[in-house]
């Protein structure tokens, strides 16, 4: 689900990437997300698929389609993981590497 799809719409940055679910998430690290997506590709596209993923979840979620349960876990499932793979890159962002020894 890499970042194939981009698109220009509000609430996508200046590279239109969807953004604005993952501060939407988490927002209490708003301010770190903004600052990483500036830096990191891998980022943007992580948040974007997020925002993908939350759409999968509202379309199944209200689908009458055969295997609606299955395929709504799943989008969940996708959601989830990708929260916490934000979670995780914030985290490493925040990690200032000590100066080498001498």
């Amino acid at each position: 689900m890499s970042g194939s799809l981009r698109v220009d719409w509000p609430g996508a940055d200046a590279m239109g990437y969807d953004t604005e679910f993952a501060k939407r998430k988490f927002p209490e690290q708003a301010l770190e997300i903004e600052q990483l997506t500036s830096r990191n590709e891998s980022f943007r596209e992580l948040c974007h698929d997020f925002s993908i993923a939350d759409q999968l979840v509202q379309d199944w979620e209200s689908s009458m389609a055969p295997g609606r349960d299955e395929r709504y876990a799943e989008a969940l499932e996708l959601r989830d993981w990708l929260g916490k793979e934000i979670h995780t890159m914030l985290d490493l962002a925040k990690v200032v590497p000590f100066p080498a020894a001498r």
